[in-house]
């Protein structure tokens, strides 16, 4: 995706953990992260406290979405990626992309990867790997409107 592209719908999930969102329920009124992560990837699994942190804190001002991206038929395993959202606590909407649509339709190639897009849907920040979290609080709070301290 290219930098204010629209948001895709978020149609074609094999399933939704944690409660189904659609693009015009996160449309309107906040800002949305979108991030994607796998079961098998470490640097997701080491990013997460750092997401759950940002999903707790910005709770009122961003939707936050996450998107099960599998890397290969192991990662494909309904009751993995359960108990893997459980234990590293993603108790966000969670889109499981088992047949690659949405991962296709953002043509990310990348876990972990964040999309921020502004409350109008438009694509304003992606970033991919497992540092980098300033960039990404600086690009949330650039995109919320927030002065930077």
């Amino acid at each position: 995706m290219k930098l204010r592209e629209p948001m895709p719908e978020l149609e074609g999930a094999t399933t939704w953990l944690n409660g189904e969102k659609s693009k015009s329920e996160l449309l309107g009124d906040k800002p949305t992260l979108i991030h994607f992560w796998s079961v098998s990837c470490g640097l997701c699994k080491d990013a997460m406290p750092d997401v759950n942190t940002f999903r707790d804190e910005y709770k009122d001002e961003l939707n936050v979405i996450a998107v099960h991206m599998p890397r290969s038929e192991k990662d494909l395993d309904l009751s993995t990626i359960e108990a893997t959202a459980k234990e590293h606590d993603i108790s966000q909407p969670i889109y499981v992309d088992s047949e690659h649509k949405l991962t296709d339709a953002f043509e990310n190639q990348y876990v972990p990867a964040y999309y921020v897009f502004d409350k109008d849907g438009q694509l304003r920040h992606f970033q991919a790997g497992g540092g980098g979290m300033k960039m990404l609080r600086k690009r949330v709070n650039r995109v919320l409107g927030v002065e930077q301290k």
